[in-house]
């Protein structure tokens, strides 16, 4: 990117039900692989497969199958719960039908089913600028849904969000991980986050080193091959052995 070599050699697997949380810091490349995942970058050399299928070269009917959560939601602030759901139908329509957004009853039916899977049908008509941030990210994460997805890629879904909003939103993931058997792919900065909720994680370094190993397997020592790597100076060391105390 911008001449700059982000990801480099990286090989990873996701499993349907199973949750991956990508740890690293700033600069390591976690969003890059997350918007190559989704086929939003294409990469320089190597495919990205879902189900053996190059997502660069899947149709969109198929390439819906792959959701984004984003950090700032992206909902539409003046339109409802409902209707930002919808937009999550809008791949598996004509064009003419999604440029008028044209829904018909069973899209409706459906993306009040996501809003309740969410716990957010009782906000159904409610603009999405008068949610709270907890409750905006449920709504995006219900528009995910409404795409019938077998990935969802989450690209720090609760950077923005206080603790407690935090752990409920990584909690919904993960039981939507077992009960719909979507594969979860979270970028985090929240290590002990990481290590209560993921199933795998998947660490990256700004000089192209990954780490991964199951969860319960996270260590001082795997913490140390993620960040330690961009620690210089004798201050710079202190602070890592205090997030390590602090996290790990």
């Amino acid at each position: 990117m911008g001449g700059r070599q982000v990801i480099d050699d990286l090989s990873l697997s996701v499993h349907p039900g199973e949750c991956i949380a990508l740890l690293g810091p700033s600069g390591a490349g976690k969003t890059t692989l997350i918007r190559c995942m989704s086929g939003q970058l294409p990469p320089d050399s190597g495919h990205v497969l879902l189900d053996g299928q190059d997502v660069l070269s899947m149709r969109r009917s198929t390439r819906r199958r792959i959701a984004v959560v984003f950090q700032q939601f992206n909902l539409v602030g003046r339109l409802d719960a409902t209707d930002n759901v919808l937009a999550g139908r809008l791949g598996h329509m004509s064009a003419w039908r999604a440029m008028l957004r044209r829904f018909d009853s069973n899209d409706q039916l459906l993306a009040l089913q996501c809003l309740e899977r969410v716990g957010m049908l009782e906000h159904a008509s409610q603009r999405a600028d008068t949610l709270s941030g907890g409750q905006q990210q449920r709504v995006a994460i219900a528009r995910a849904l409404a795409q019938r997805p077998k990935v969802i890629l989450a690209d720090e879904p609760i950077a923005s969000l206080d603790p407690v909003n935090g752990e409920a939103i990584l909690d919904l993931l993960r039981d939507i991980a077992r009960t719909e058997g979507v594969a979860v792919v979270c970028s985090l900065h929240q290590l002990e986050f990481a290590r209560e909720w993921a199933d795998r994680i998947v660490g990256m370094a700004p000089d192209g080193a990954v780490v991964n190993l199951p969860a319960r397997s996270f260590d001082a020592r795997a913490r140390d091959d993620i960040y330690g790597r961009v620690w210089g100076s004798k201050e710079e060391a202190g602070l890592s052995r205090l997030l390590r105390d602090l996290y790990v």
